[in-house]
């Protein structure tokens, strides 16, 4: 065993049993200890600045800089206390991670000493270099400046001895140059746009936010075996590994018990999660060996954005101490189940009601229904922004790979509620309405009586209706939640825009309150019908449907990515005031090039490994058959010699073959990158990469995997499935 893979496996064997020990307080104890929430506010802000951050957080009002000194000031004798001694502004560039720098709070005075201070202005705005970071051509590299401003809607909070501040990131243009910037303008403008619907049912009403619950899926891989995938190491995922003769065909993992060494791991960062205010609920097995899921308490949208970024940083820390590695790749394993983040998106108001939640009453289940439509016509009509926003070149594996719903997106919706929508649609009039204008009944079965979980669960739908909120189930494991949320948030505040214009147009025409309302929603539901199916999405048969509905099937990220820059496109976003079209153009650029990147590193992690790595150990594995034959050609009779020797000469051939043409496909798909390299129009270079480039990694991939199943197993160099996919 002299190989980098059995050195890895004899350090996986050898290893001791990682150490954590559950604190003995109650979780409710130190739950959210490590942030700067309510009650930390309470403690150390002066009763002033506490009511004026609490109306920053609640109603948007400026803070005046006295105030921002005095909030300043509590927030740093409050981070002391915790042992923090340096501050960061912590903000989400399009890198898709997140980024800090960090400053120490001393201050040095006369004498040779220290003090800590810490200003207001230091709190709401710094000045990070914005020049390396992608920009998509808004910025030029020699101009630097860029700045980041708090958002004090999302708690600070401390993390190795450093207070982090969430800010979002704007360039010295006013550019968005993060994830956040246009999230905050998203639900700012669905909270106008919503509220303004509510007020046609309850006066009261005087906010609507955004909610989201993520389900975030990943895999564990023992940190020794992924040292020793270069693929896994370098690019997320394996570009070469056989199948194991048993992974997940018995569905033995999905719900199973949860090994101990995994175990360990998820208490600790459910400890660190919980100290950081993230709650986390849920822990299980998926589906795949070694994967698993975490859930946290749906949360306003903005904060669980923020909570699922510092998550997965956790992830990624914890997991290092108990010897693991986290593996956040949509697919990092061929023909074995991806790792998605399934977002659970909804709509709360001030006064506790979730307009995606059924009622008990005639009245709150016709506002349901209001809600529904909109976003169900949000979504026919804007399913390609939603698709470019779930776009990446990991996403591209996983979707439509039956564990992950197709490209073409659609809705779930149910039995009950599509025959609902259905006899609202052939409907010639709406019901009696009595005194109080709502308290009324549409005249269709059932209304009242809609229920929490009136149907089944679709896993295979994009976009399903689960009860009381959708779950948006085609969101990659590594994404940032901020992109798909901001999309979501944004076409479904345009399609309420518009209706309220509908319904104000027909009550202008003297129509009834309650019957125009009842118009345009029946008009909705028949024009976004298309959208809705209830099937099996994975069927061939709802391609074909698909296509006859008009439906878009967009199955690489090059072809999702146009529709960032569509005509339509900028004007949604622009009306909305959320990006412009410099804006929209800028992120387009930077999803093209960062597809075009990751594939341009696989092909080469694919390439290096091919012929420095397999192709070396196929030749070896070769010459010792060779070697063999001619031994037997030495003590063997003809006739015993060409019966004996058959198998080992086709094994000879067939490694050959193999060689030759890993080495052919190899060279033609370098030839292919140069030739996508020269192009200098971004679009035109990632439609090359996925055209052009691609493909030969499956073409090289197909004949390496074939190699390992021939050859000796104590010269094969890479782990394989059956060592990575079974924790040790």
């Amino acid at each position: 065993m002299s190989n980098i893979r059995f050195k890895a496996l004899e350090v996986t064997l050898s290893r001791q049993r990682s150490e954590f020990k559950l604190p003995e307080k109650k979780v409710s104890e130190y739950f959210g200890e490590m942030t700067f929430n309510r009650e930390a506010m309470q403690e150390y802000l002066t009763r002033e600045a506490f009511q004026k951050l609490i109306n920053t957080i609640e109603k948007g009002e400026t803070i005046e800089r006295k105030i921002a000194d005095q909030i300043a000031a509590g927030i740093k004798s409050w981070a002391i206390s915790k042992g923090a001694t340096h501050y960061t502004h912590w903000f989400h560039p399009l890198t898709g991670t997140s980024a800090e720098k960090h400053d120490a709070f001393i201050v040095p005075v006369d004498g040779g000493r220290a003090i800590e201070a810490f200003q207001g202005n230091e709190l709401i705005q710094q000045e990070p270099d914005a020049s390396s970071f992608p920009s998509g051509g808004i910025r030029n590299t020699f101009e630097a400046r860029g700045y980041t401003a708090w958002d004090p809607t999302s708690y600070a909070f401390i993390m190795e001895s450093t207070l982090c501040i969430p800010t979002i990131f704007v360039s010295y243009t006013g550019d968005a140059l993060d994830y956040k910037t246009p999230l905050l303008k998203s639900i700012a403008s669905l909270d106008k746009a919503a509220t303004a619907v509510c007020k046609y049912f309850d006066k009261n009403i005087t906010k609507v936010y955004p909610t989201l619950g993520w389900e975030q899926e990943y895999f564990l891989v023992d940190a020794a075996l992924f040292k020793a995938r270069p693929d896994l190491s370098l690019t997320g995922r394996t570009v070469f590994g056989h199948a194991s003769a048993k992974d997940q065909q018995l569905s033995d993992h999905y719900f199973g018990a949860i090994h101990e060494r995994a175990l360990v791991f998820m208490q600790e960062l459910e400890y660190e999660s919980h100290k950081l205010g993230i709650p986390i609920k849920t822990r299980h097995n998926e589906v795949a060996p070694n994967q698993f899921e975490c859930a946290p308490v749906y949360e306003e949208t903005n904060i669980s954005v923020d909570h699922n970024q510092l998550l997965m940083h956790l992830m990624e820390k914890i997991a290092r101490k108990h010897d693991f590695q986290v593996l956040l790749h949509e697919k990092p394993y061929k023909d074995v189940n991806g790792s998605g983040k399934h977002n659970n998106w909804s709509l709360a108001t001030n006064t506790g009601i979730n307009l995606l939640s059924p009622g008990k009453t005639s009245t709150s289940n016709f506002r349901f229904l209001v809600f529904l439509a909109n976003v169900l016509k949000a979504l026919y009509y804007h399913s390609d922004i939603l698709r470019a926003h779930i776009a990446s070149s990991g996403n591209d594996h996983r979707l439509g790979a039956h564990e992950a719903p197709p490209a073409i997106i659609s809705a779930f919706i149910g039995t009950q509620l599509t025959e609902t929508l259905n006899l609202i649609e052939k409907q010639t009039k709406k019901g009696k309405v009595d005194a109080n204008g709502f308290n009324l009944n549409i005249n269709i079965p059932k209304i009242p009586e809609i229920l929490l979980d009136n149907t089944d669960r679709n896993r295979t739908s994009p976009f399903a209706f689960t009860g009381n909120k959708f779950e948006f189930r085609a969101v990659g494991s590594s994404a940032n939640c901020a992109g798909p949320m901001m999309a979501l948030n944004t076409i479904v505040a345009s399609q309420l825009k518009q209706f309220k214009k509908d319904v104000d147009e027909l009550i202008n025409k003297s129509v009834r309150k309650d019957e125009a309302i009842f118009q345009v929603v029946k008009r909705y539901i028949k024009e976004s019908k298309k959208i809705r199916f209830e099937g099996n999405n994975y069927g061939d048969e709802w391609t074909k449907e698909a296509e006859k509905r008009g439906l878009p099937n967009i199955k690489n990220t090059p072809e999702a990515l146009k529709a960032l820059v569509l005509e339509s496109t900028v004007k949604l976003f622009e009306d909305c005031k959320i990006l412009t079209s410099r804006e929209l153009e800028a992120r387009y650029i930077i999803q093209l090039e960062n597809y075009t990147k990751k594939i341009q590193i696989e092909s080469r992690v694919l390439g290096d490994l091919a012929k420095n790595h397999i192709i070396p150990i196929a030749i070896r594995y070769q010459n010792t058959l060779i070697e063999n034959v001619k031994g037997l050609k030495d003590v063997l009779d003809s006739k015993t010699f060409v019966k004996l020797s058959r198998n080992q000469m086709q094994t000879i051939k067939e490694i050959s073959e193999h060689v030759e043409e890993i080495k052919t496909q190899v060279s033609l798909m370098l030839d292919e990158r140069k030739r996508a390299n020269r192009l200098e129009d971004q679009a035109e270079k990632a439609l090359a990469y996925n055209r052009n480039v691609l493909p030969y990694l499956d073409i090289i991939r197909k004949h390496v995997d074939k190699l390992e199943l021939m050859i000796d197993d104590e010269l094969w160099p890479l782990p394989k499935y059956r060592e990575l996919l079974f924790i040790k």
